[in-house]
């Protein structure tokens, strides 16, 4: 409400506890577990309002929350969603991994493997939710679910496409760098 009031746009950026979460459209079925077994595995399962279908929130993985009057910057929600692909693949390339978009399927991809998820709410112009980078996430916790309902391709993370492992704080800096470049506010 601040911010369709006029307040300047706020960039949340954290770490879950284990979650997994289904988009407005999600399909129940992209959940390959019983729900009882998600809990005993130390996951919770939670429905959202964002778009998107499954995927999985949890440590060692960035998850953005941009809030801001889309209108006031003239941008509807599709190329909000490529602005956010945008300053996803400006911050990868600082650390010299070389992400991109994939036809059909949104979100950052390393190859055939996806690398950060975009789900978004736009309501009266104000965007709500957003992505989660995969820092060095634990990949396994993809495996009990069908990532983004897509089934021909993986999911990676920065850990395992460089072979290393990333400070969170360091990473979270450079993407709030990449949001202010690309989006033009100055972050504070």
């Amino acid at each position: 409400e601040d911010v369709r009031a006029g307040a300047d746009p706020t960039l949340i950026l954290l770490e879950h506890p284990p979650t997994y979460t289904l988009g407005a459209r999600g399909a129940t079925e992209h959940l390959l577990l019983a729900r009882e077994a998600y809990g005993r595995r130390g996951a919770a399962v939670v429905h959202s309002d964002r778009g998107g279908d499954v995927t999985f929130h949890g440590p060692g993985q960035i998850v953005g929350y941009p809030i801001m009057d889309l209108r006031k910057r003239g941008m509807g929600p599709v190329r909000y969603v490529c602005a956010l692909e945008a300053m996803l693949i400006d911050a990868l390339r600082g650390y010299g991994i070389d992400a991109g978009r994939r036809e059909g399927a949104r979100g950052v991809w390393a190859g055939a493997s996806k690398v950060a998820a975009i789900g978004v709410r736009v309501t009266r112009g104000v965007s709500m939710h957003g992505f989660a980078l995969n820092v060095n996430t634990d990949l396994s916790w993809f495996d009990d679910i069908v990532p983004c309902g897509i089934r021909d391709g993986g999911v990676t993370s920065m850990a395992a496409i460089a072979g290393e492992r990333f400070d969170i704080g360091d990473v979270m800096r450079d993407v709030a760098s990449a949001f202010g470049r690309v989006f033009g506010v100055e972050v504070v």
